[in-house]
């Protein structure tokens, strides 16, 4: 890196989580720093996008003087009412006017996104919303849900990461997802290259009744792992490694192209 670096950073806890600013702490020991994110909490919104109701954003005062800062590198912030999909729209197209930075974070998620929880992840869709638009992108969680979850472990892991990724570049159109297992006794292992586990969630909907008696229902399961590879993000986070899978936006199955081709009789 030739260039102080202008690094986006977005999350789907909101600006106020502590994930997101122990994020904002590591990256602005990196480059500059403009963080745009939702105003309230958008967890489970997967790549939804604001259209059928106004946006907000908003600059914010959050961060100031919360880190010392040795390189002289600055932090700006926004929060919106939007998405996280929406907020990285924003930064590019409304704040940057155009102009793409050199890296997307997102993060840090309270909670695993391993396995097919990227699916739902507005964590993840900021990431994923930085590589549709051509730029390096990164969404980091931490499997612990805990409100007071410790992140201190991991902060050396982000920027080696983040570090690496502005230097080599990711292949086009590619975001990674990056998990870490929650703190413990003994030391991360490691980091591991994975493939997303085939698992899913087990969807249990609870009935229960307002004080009018009205019924309403309020989801909840059990996350059921039945992929037994040792190369898979679910193995590497139960081991104590950091697990980093690359994900891609084009959800085509190539594989089933040929197979419709030849089986279909409509065709």
């Amino acid at each position: 890196m030739n260039k102080k670096p202008l690094i986006l950073v977005s999350n789907d806890d909101g600006i106020t989580a502590k994930g997101i600013r122990t994020l904002v702490e590591v990256m602005q020991e990196i480059g500059d720093v403009l963080v745009v994110a939702p105003n309230s909490p958008q967890s489970g919104m997967g790549h939804a996008i604001t259209i059928h109701s106004p946006l907000k954003i908003h600059k914010s005062d959050i961060f100031e003087g919360l880190f010392e800062n040795k390189n002289n590198h600055t932090v700006e912030a926004y929060e919106s009412s939007g998405t996280p999909a929406d907020c990285v729209k924003l930064a590019k197209y409304y704040v940057l006017k155009g102009v793409p930075p050199d890296l997307v974070v997102s993060g840090v998620n309270h909670g695993s996104n391993t396995s097919i929880s990227i699916l739902y992840s507005g964590t993840m869709s900021a990431a994923i919303e930085g590589a549709i638009e051509g730029m390096p992108a990164i969404g980091f969680s931490l499997c612990d849900f805990g409100s007071g979850a410790d992140f201190s472990h991991i902060k050396s892991y982000i920027k080696k990461i983040a570090l690496q990724a502005l230097e080599t570049g990711l292949p086009k159109g590619t975001a990674l997802n990056v998990n870490f297992p929650a703190k413990q006794s003994e030391d991360i292992k490691g980091i591991k290259i994975c493939r997303q586990a085939k698992a899913k969630w087990q969807e249990v909907f609870d009935e229960r009744a307002d004080p009018y008696g009205r019924k309403y229902l309020w989801l909840s399961g059990s996350f059921v792992n039945h992929d037994h590879g040792e190369d898979t993000d679910e193995w590497a986070i139960a081991n104590n490694y950091i697990s980093i899978v690359p994900c891609v936006f084009d959800l085509t199955a190539h594989h089933a192209i040929s197979i419709l081709n030849d089986e279909w009789e409509i065709l």
